[in-house]
């Protein structure tokens, strides 16, 4: 073994009875060892069985063929076979088996992440494990069972690793001490009926009977355990000592020196330049694992062949700094440091992490203090972003300290978690009023946000990593600001930020807590849409805008991104003729991810009346690509209403795929490949007065028979707010079908127009809805045809108020002008085409002597 184990022992040695398969283990310090151990294996066995040794198989080994070894041996008749060199199947039992043994000791081990200065105890638990498991050669029986005629029991077998609580007995603590002491299970004992249990704050072993398992739980030896390899094991046995032991790998010229790896200390008039040297962690991948248990010397560093970490392809899907980005961002095959020692040795990565410290401090976000007595220390960790602009180039390299808010308690360490951010409804709302009144929009960002929110919970982390001050490595940080992880940190940020608009005199829609709406007699009126640290103003004076821009840079670290281009993944183009908002890059990005950037580009999405069910007999796909590509396509309805209707049909078999709906989500992207340039534009020619449609496909569902419901609202030249989606009811009828659609585009309704009412357009007709079904209509306006609707649940009926509070007027519209029939089913490819330029999708085009800001 490379890393010695705790009783300083570098090899095993194993032996298998052939007949019973049963294993013997042996811990050596040296290979010299084996002959000894084996004289006491032969006493041993030979008395337990009655039989005597006959046929000893072994390799060419020194430690086997040594004068003293091979005479001893013939003195008592027992016959050698040897193999031939470099042939080790003709020794293919013990070599399996040291296969298998290595291959449970490297499991348990990585799984509860134990140094590996444990492969000791990993190793006897192995064979203890293997001892009483059924082997092909015997089969029904174990071979403790073959070898001694007795069953054994499983009932005491516990997860390798995990935190055990050892019950201390009365005779040994006063009343008010632990009643039980965490320990580390490391094995079962051999001479006991027990546990064995390793205390990483003593050192020492013990064998214990009394124990309660965490079996979830594992030690967290960079914070609790020791972090220096124990130098003097005289505290330390390995398990079995004349029983079961460990590998016989060769012994490497590899000095042991530590059990974990340590945390750099840092001296605190030196914060922000101790990344520059990482001793013997410059470039090994796994030297942050903590259970690495020595380090190679220089001459064996220069030589030892380097492995480049990359994360899972799938973890490209994730995302731990902006909420935005997690979806916006999941296609660019971007490869961040996952852990601190992989980012450490990288200049640009280094400065990251520097400025993240350096806002930290400016912020006064803690004070360093010791952990009082009861109360528990938050983990924190760094997460690294790449930042990406629309085309696909590097604006930024982002580090970010983040809370292990996970081990938080509800009710002691937070309460309230939840925190608003602004919908996409809104949004494009804001976009087609600024668009009509040609407006100018603008876009801030705020650095560290979540670090403005003020705590009212007593909150204590550890020092990050790479920034430990020197002389206070046991003192932790006492939160007086939010850090991001942190349960609560969402909603104090907003709590912050909603603070100081409701100071500086902006009104808060009481219809959308993230838009804020100020006034002034002088200057004109002033729109802010919050999503989480993005903002996006507009307004009718230009000073109002430099007006809030200076205030908050005041009062907050800001980035002033300009005129609003890119936000939340969409690309925003302003003119002086209207707004232009697409996803061109992420459609593209997209398409690239799952090869579809030359495919042959469909003219719709669906085909004509494509009904698809779930037991279609097709066959299963792949499930986490399907997910994966429906998710991609989730995302980009924000732009395209044209994809509403396939993208939630498709959704709907997200939990069980099967080859037919992977072929629908195909067609989609195809149809994505020949009109990813599509957007919305939004102009200033028409009339700025919301426009609503519903309509209702019957039954369309043939898995449940339930109707699928659809609604569009119109804001001048395009679409501000679409849906599609699955009745919670089955229809009994057409018109009923028809009657619930509408009732759903009511609700919709009253809160469009509450928006537009306290972004000061006021509402003095009712919004008109278009619907093609009279009878449906009627029955908003009357209780008529009793028998046909008195089963309707009463909260569809809340149309009927809302007719006669003369806020929604449900009018007829002949089906070929129903904007809302692309949303309820697939149709022909003229309607589609026609309905969809009506809704406003279309290709942007760059007019001359037009001034633009295309980013597509």
């Amino acid at each position: 073994m490379q890393a010695p184990s705790l009783g300083g022992s570098y090899y095993y040695m194993l032996l298998i009875d052939d007949y019973t398969r049963m294993n013997w283990i042996y811990f050596l310090k040296n290979k010299s060892e084996a002959f000894e151990h084996f004289k006491t294996f032969k006493a041993m066995t030979e008395k337990e069985c009655d039989n005597q040794i006959k046929v000893l198989r072994t390799d060419r080994g020194g430690e086997f063929c040594s004068h003293e070894f091979l005479k001893y041996c013939e003195q008592h008749g027992i016959r050698r076979e040897l193999t031939i060199p470099y042939t080790p199947e003709h020794n293919g039992v013990v070599e399996r088996k040291n296969r298998t043994i290595m291959g449970l000791t490297r499991s348990m081990l990585k799984q509860k992440e134990l140094p590996n200065s444990f492969w000791a105890e990993g190793v006897a638990t192995a064979v203890y494990l293997l001892n009483r498991s059924p082997t092909k050669s015997k089969p029904n029986k174990t071979p403790i069972e073959e070898w001694g005629g007795l069953k054994p029991t499983v009932h005491h077998l516990r997860i390798f690793g995990s935190i055990a609580y050892s019950l201390i007995p009365p005779q040994n603590r006063h009343k008010l001490d632990h009643r039980s002491e965490k320990c580390v299970f490391v094995g079962y004992s051999q001479q006991s009926s027990g546990y064995r249990l390793y205390n990483p704050i003593t050192k020492r072993f013990s064998v214990q009977k009394h124990v309660t398992f965490d079996e979830d739980g594992a030690w967290r030896w960079n914070s609790e355990g020791t972090k220096e390899h124990v130098t003097d094991p005289t505290h330390f046995l390995d398990p079995f000592p004349v029983e079961p032991a460990d590998n016989n790998h060769s012994h490497t010229s590899l000095t042991p020196t530590q059990t974990t790896v340590p945390t750099q200390i840092i001296s605190p008039n030196a914060t922000l330049t101790p990344l520059t040297t990482l001793p013997g962690h410059s470039q090994d991948p796994y030297a942050h694992n903590p259970s690495t248990s020595s380090h190679t010397n220089p001459e064996t560093s220069q030589t030892r062949t380097k492995r480049v970490s990359k994360p899972p392809s799938w973890l490209q899907d994730y995302h731990t700094d902006a909420v935005e980005e997690e979806t916006q961002l999941f296609v660019l095959n971007v490869c961040d440091p996952i852990t601190f020692y992989e980012a450490a040795p990288k200049a640009e990565w280094q400065l990251a992490m520097k400025e993240e410290i350096a806002a930290l401090k400016k912020n006064n976000t803690w004070d360093l203090t010791d952990l009082p007595e009861g109360k528990n220390a938050v983990g924190v960790k760094w997460t690294y972003k790449t930042k990406v602009g629309p085309d696909g180039e590097v604006s930024r390299y982002k580090a970010r300290l983040v809370a292990k808010g996970y081990s938080q308690v509800e009710g002691i360490d937070y309460t309230e978690t939840f925190a608003p951010v602004a919908r996409f409804e809104t949004i494009r709302v804001v976009i087609a009023i600024a668009a009509h009144r040609g407006w100018k929009l603008h876009q801030l960002d705020v650095k560290t946000a979540f670090l403005n929110g003020e705590l009212t919970e007593e909150i204590y982390v550890q020092q990050p990593e790479g920034f430990v001050i020197k002389g206070n490595e046991d003192k932790v940080y006492k939160l007086r600001k939010a850090l991001y992880g942190l349960k609560q940190a969402p909603r104090a940020w907003y709590a912050k930020i909603d603070g100081y608009f409701l100071k500086n005199g902006f009104v808060r829609s009481y219809s959308e807590p993230t838009l804020y709406i100020k006034e002034s007699q002088d200057l004109g009126i002033m729109y802010v849409c919050l999503y989480v640290d993005d903002i996006v103003c507009t307004s009718s004076c230009d000073e109002l805008i430099i007006k809030f821009k200076s205030s908050m840079t005041s009062e907050f670290e800001m980035s002033d991104m300009g005129l609003l281009k890119f936000f939340l993944g969409l690309e925003v183009t302003q003119t002086n003729d209207g707004v232009f908002v697409c996803q061109s890059q992420y459609a593209k990005n997209l398409l690239s991810k799952f090869g579809l950037n030359n495919s042959k580009p469909e003219t719709t999405p669906m085909n004509v009346n494509e009904k698809l069910h779930q037991n279609d007999g097709s066959g299963k796909a792949d499930d986490v690509n399907y997910r994966s590509a429906v998710g991609g396509l989730i995302y980009l309805t924000h732009t395209r209403p044209d994809l509403a209707y396939s993208v939630s049909v498709v959704s709907r078999f997200m939990h069980n795929p099967s080859k037919v709906h992977q072929g629908a989500v195909r067609r989609i992207l195809r149809y994505v490949a020949g009109t990813y340039k599509m957007g919305l534009w939004y102009g200033k020619d028409k009339e700025l007065r919301l426009l609503g449609y519903t309509d209702s496909d019957w039954g369309g569902c043939i898995d449940d028979r339930k109707s699928v419901s659809a609604n569009i609202f119109m804001m001048g030249d395009s679409a501000v707010s679409w849906s599609s989606r699955k009745q919670s009811s089955v229809a009994l009828s057409s018109s009923e079908a028809e009657y619930i659609s509408a009732s759903a585009a009511a609700c919709q309704c009253v809160w469009l127009r509450r928006i537009l009412e306290d972004l000061g357009l006021f509402q003095s007709d009712p919004t008109v809805i278009l619907c093609d079904n009279k009878s449906a209509i009627n029955l908003s306006r009357n209780p008529v045809m009793h028998n046909r609707s008195k089963h309707i649940e009463l909260k569809h009926h809340f149309i009927r108020e809302l007719v006669i509070q003369e806020q929604v007027l449900l009018e007829f519209c002949g089906t070929n002008e129903q904007l809302a029939d692309m949303l309820t089913k697939a149709i022909s490819k003229e309607k589609f085409v026609y309905f969809r330029l009506q809704a406003g999708v279309r290709e942007f085009e760059v007019r001359e002597g037009i001034d633009t800001t295309s980013i597509s």
